[in-house]
């Protein structure tokens, strides 16, 4: 439990800052425009909801300023692999980047919708004293528009009685902007969404792209000074504590107040998302830069289930465990990139990853492999990208949990055990390995089997059959395939895969299972791996939890999730 508390704690401090942060830009800047003596006539048109509007700005800002972060992926992996300061515990933060790149996709939605209903009231209230003819201040501040010294010095930007809302919002350069970028948040956010994510991928690939059009319009926003406050030079000739009162002697040539100047703000988006736009420039050159590189395809294999095995070669190519590349097939679309999980080992003198038919494009590349097409289908790698697989090593017991197409970053894993073993590694800080892989169909287990053999071979020979226990769950099964096993159990060898262990229906106690690896290993640190869907993560995160000690010397579990 302590364990899981302090990467509890560090979340929860990392998260409760940037909300902090959030905050802070909120009322610092809300209070600026409510009470600052520069935006005094301002408010007699707006009221309130100009601070509400350029609070919610700020935010805005902030957070599209670190929306692009959690996805440079180059970065992540340097900070991940080579940074000293980068010990377990920060690093699992990490591991949590999509996460917090919707979480502040989230918030940039809420500021957006206070933004723009603030503007809504804003422009009510412009109109409503541009149409006035009670002789109010509001009224005579928004007649205000002369020339002087070729400045405009208007407050109201809706300049006649007649002239619309809807006008000045797909005149003005906030305006049209403003509904540009609306647009293009609603299109990333509502293609972002699992089920189209996952349904349709390609949706929501080229669709989320639209963000170029949101940095461009969102730098642009603030050019056209739609909202304006008073010159400093006006502030001291004719403060508006001292002539507000006396607007209706502006135009008295003895006055002691003149009228009141009035400039648009400066455009300040720009300057919040200059460096993180800069960064991802030269993030997407240098995988585009890597990706030109020729990669070799050397070996292709047609694994039961749909499964297809592509080992390739490219020039300057080096990885560890877990990691995964981007894949492009320009052959079947030009622009879409998908991750794959690396199943080859660093020892190997190849990589490799495994792809199951789970949408269109892979469905594509399957059946162009298969049709045996000369030449093959080129391909185009970017990565590799560091995961927390990576970590695996780093712990004394390690779990690992692959649900289907998710075992790949464990076999990486296990081929990289093999090799270790073989040339009597000593550095290897693991002892045991639980491996757990649950999968709905037979035939799945198939491309696996080999290296699992292989595995209880090799670790038979060394006197080390205590080092890797696996279980294997069919979850998918009927009374013929339960009743031929049944019959076949005092066989040597599993009746469906050929292994010695034999084939469990249904799904893992994980209640059991984890009181046996803590009972086991009772002043161990316990690293939990997971490659599957989100349920079985709450599930086993739960469990990581109830099973860790209390006193810190004791056994800990830590979770470890795949994200891409």
């Amino acid at each position: 439990m302590g364990n899981w508390v302090v990467n509890h704690w560090f979340s929860v401090l990392f998260l409760a800052t940037w909300l902090g942060l959030n905050v802070f830009l909120f009322v610092h800047a809300f209070l600026s425009y409510e009470k600052a003596d520069k935006y005094y006539y301002t408010r007699e048109i707006l009221g309130s909801a100009l601070a509400w509007a350029r609070a919610s700005a700020r935010c805005l800002n902030f957070n599209s300023m670190l929306i692009l972060l959690p996805v440079c992926r180059n970065l992540l992996s340097f900070l991940r692999g080579t940074c000293s300061f980068c010990r377990r515990t920060l690093r699992k933060q990490l591991d949590h980047n999509l996460t917090f790149h919707k979480l502040v996709a989230y918030m940039i939605c809420l500021h957006t919708a206070i933004h723009i209903i603030a503007h809504l009231f804003n422009f009510e209230h412009y109109s409503k004293s541009r149409q006035a003819t009670d002789g109010s201040l509001a009224s005579v501040l928004s007649i205000l528009s002369h020339q002087e010294k070729g400045k405009e010095s208007w407050l109201n930007p809706i300049s006649s009685p007649n002239m619309t809302v809807e006008y000045v919002t797909f005149t003005s350069i906030a305006g049209l902007t403003g509904v540009i970028i609306t647009i293009a948040l609603v299109l990333m956010v509502t293609s972002a969404v699992e089920f189209i994510r996952r349904s349709y991928f390609e949706v929501f690939w080229y669709t989320h792209h639209v963000f170029i059009i949101y940095f461009i319009g969102l730098g642009i926003h603030g050019i056209g000074g739609i909202v304006r406050g008073q010159t400093e030079e006006s502030l001291n000739a004719s403060h508006p504590h001292r002539c507000a009162e006396s607007f209706k002697q502006w135009d008295v040539h003895d006055s002691h107040c003149k009228h009141p100047q009035f400039e648009g703000l400066p455009a300040e988006s720009w300057k919040w998302i200059l460096a993180p736009v800069v960064l991802y420039i030269f993030e997407r050159i240098l995988r585009f830069y890597r990706s030109q590189q020729k990669v070799v395809i050397t070996k292709v294999v047609m694994h039961p289930s749909k499964v297809l095995e592509l080992q390739m070669n490219k020039r300057g190519f080096s990885m560890e465990v877990g990691q995964y590349i981007f894949v492009n097939c320009p052959s079947i679309s030009y622009l879409e990139w998908h991750p794959f999980t690396l199943t080859s080992a660093p020892e190997e003198d190849f990589f490799s990853i495994h792809i199951r038919a789970a949408g269109d494009w892979t469905e594509n590349l399957i059946r162009a492999f298969e049709q045996q097409q000369s030449p093959i289908p080129r391909i185009e790698v970017d990565g590799p990208f560091g995961t927390v697989s990576e970590d695996v090593f780093q712990y004394e017991v390690a779990v690992l949990v692959g649900a289907g197409i998710g075992v790949t970053p464990f076999a990486s894993v296990l081929k990289s055990i093999w090799y270790k073993f073989r040339h009597a590694d000593h550095n290897l800080k693991t002892q045991t390995i639980y491996f757990y892989w649950i999968c709905r169909e037979t035939g799945a287990f198939a491309w696996f089997n080999d290296l699992l053999a292989s595995l209880e071979r090799e670790m038979e020979e060394l006197g080390k059959v205590d080092f890797l226990n696996y279980r294997l769950f069919l979850t998918g099964w009927d009374s013929n395939i339960a009743g031929h096993a049944t019959l076949n159990f005092d066989k040597a060898t599993d009746i469906l895969t050929g292994l010695k262990q034999k084939t469990s229906f249904g799904r893992p106690m994980w209640d059991n299972e984890f009181s046996t690896i803590a009972n086991a290993h009772p002043r161990s640190v316990v690293g939990v791996f997971l490659c599957g869907p989100q349920a079985l993560a709450k599930s086993l995160s739960k469990r990581c939890h109830q099973y860790s000690s209390l006193d810190p010397r004791k056994v800990q579990f830590y979770f470890n999730k795949e994200n891409f």
